[in-house]
């Protein structure tokens, strides 16, 4: 019997790949969890495309709820950081709880983020908080570099295969406008 994976997703563009070589090894569930993005309409718009795509697989989805107002008491002070700075930690941080929870409750074996696939984004911090998180409530995290073996590449191809909407920023205010500012 495959182990039950509650996997962490923040769109169908870093997902597609990852689930379709994830649900070979786990009885896989994805959990879309992402209050840290800039308005309702993105996330809306994100989880329309991701939905869409899990249907079209067979894999069940979680939409957890858009708190935009939680993740901007976790950023509080940290909005002029660095895309990659602390408040990406913070973000990591929110995101890795709130799914090791509801892995928890859920009774799943174990909890994953599709975060690492990015080269934007650190796969060891991330890993090392997943793992911390892991210990907290007692469960176990799934320490992948997804970015790996070419994976970055190939969840861009089956994105454009796919059709997907692609955003050009991670989807927080303070980074959409750092990318801003970047333009001028």
């Amino acid at each position: 019997m495959k182990a039950k994976l509650l996997l962490h997703v923040c769109c169908a563009p870093c997902a597609g790949n990852i689930l379709q070589e994830l649900r070979n090894e786990f009885d896989l569930t994805v959990y879309y969890y992402n209050p840290n993005l800039d308005s309702i309409n993105e996330h809306e718009k994100r989880w329309r495309e991701l939905e869409k795509y899990i249907q079209k697989v067979g894999i069940p989805g979680i939409k957890g709820k858009y708190n935009k107002n939680h993740w901007l008491e976790l950023a509080g002070g940290l909005e002029n950081e660095p895309e990659g700075g602390k408040r990406c930690l913070e973000c990591y941080r929110m995101r890795l709880d709130e799914v090791a929870d509801v892995a928890r409750k859920e009774k799943f074996d174990c909890f994953g983020t599709t975060l690492t696939v990015s080269p934007y984004k650190k796969t060891k911090v991330i890993n090392l908080i997943g793992v911390e998180i892991s210990k907290k409530y007692g469960i176990k995290f799934l320490e992948r570099d997804f970015k790996k073996g070419g994976g970055f590449k190939k969840s861009c191809l089956l994105s454009r295969k796919e059709g997907f909407y692609r955003q050009g920023y991670c989807g927080c205010e303070f980074s959409k406008r750092q990318k801003t500012k970047g333009k001028r």
